[in-house]
């Protein structure tokens, strides 16, 4: 990894750029998946952003579009092999068309899932994975002193839609805050085995992905931020198996048709496309969601309720 060197701090710049589409959001990633388009800032550069996008192009060849500051890392021993370092990482959220990374790079687009798979909770096809985990958090929770056994059990429910609790989507950050705890991710300075399912990523570029999703889930709910991610027509069944791929969860078909045209987001194109079944009419955002996006003015328009 390349850093600003000084004596005592380094400064590097670090993108999360996703993509989505009806199977699973992915994310750029380099070293063979193990890290994040990262570099530098340096004096020569314009700003943090221009910075950015100069090396994610470097590295990847994938030019960036929408992008936001998404926070600052700054936590001591953030960087195992430089230990006396203090490496601070600025990290943009970036959305984007997932397009095949150049052969001649080691930049390849990858699901998210495969970094955090119990975060998929559209299908029954991880119940082992999340009964697993119930099990082993009890375990831990049970393993603490006395008198915070019960106050950790209970996080642990509230996290993770336990005993009745409700499954909150938006809470990926703090999941994986918990597992990182538990001794149960190997980034954990108390892992021990056999550990849950999921690639690690090096450095702290795990946390940064469980950052990313987190914000990006909840923009779903405040912003047209989806317009970002989808091509420039599309079917509504199109639109809600990906707003389900990256919130992690199915929505209900008429109550999300119902939203979409309550908020008047999108509008008929003429064409249609098959699909195995009855042709379905083809849609794009009214031009005043793509005046949103331009204006930055935050407004309602969510894609999905809580």
């Amino acid at each position: 990894m390349q850093t600003l060197a000084s004596d005592t701090l380094s400064v590097e710049l670090v993108a999360v750029l996703a993509a989505a589409d009806s199977q699973a959001p992915s994310v750029l990633t380099t070293q063979g998946g193990l890290t994040f388009p990262a570099g530098p800032f340096v004096m020569a550069h314009r700003s943090l952003q221009a910075g950015l996008r100069g090396w994610v192009e470097a590295q990847t060849h994938h030019p960036l579009g929408y992008l936001e500051q998404l926070y600052t890392f700054a936590d001591r021993g953030r960087h195992a092999d430089a230990p006396d370092m203090r490496t601070i990482s600025i990290s943009y959220l970036g959305l984007t068309l997932a397009g095949d990374a150049p052969a001649d790079l080691d930049a390849s687009w990858r699901s998210w899932y495969e970094y955090f798979p119990w975060e998929d909770r559209r299908d029954d096809s991880n119940a082992a994975l999340f009964a697993d985990i119930a099990t082993r958090l009890q375990a831990w929770a049970q393993a603490q002193p006395r008198g915070l056994r019960e106050r950790q059990w209970q996080r642990c429910c509230a996290l993770f839609g336990l005993e009745n609790d409700i499954w909150d989507e938006e809470r990926t950050l703090p999941r994986y805050e918990l597992l990182y705890e538990a001794g149960l991710v190997p980034e954990s300075p108390t892992a021990g085995s056999p550990l849950l399912p999921g690639r690690s990523m090096l450095y702290d570029h795990r946390r940064i992905l469980a950052t990313a999703m987190t914000r990006l889930r909840a923009k779903l709910k405040y912003r047209p931020v989806i317009y970002e991610l989808m091509p420039a027509s599309f079917s509504l069944l199109q639109l809600q198996q990906a707003v389900e791929a990256l919130a992690g969860r199915r929505l209900h078909k008429q109550n999300f048709r119902r939203l979409i045209a309550q908020q008047d987001l999108v509008e008929e194109t003429g064409a249609s496309t098959q699909t195995g079944g009855r042709p379905a009419k083809l849609y794009r955002f009214r031009r005043g969601v793509q005046m949103e996006r331009a204006l930055a003015t935050g407004g309602r328009l969510p894609l999905m309720k809580s």
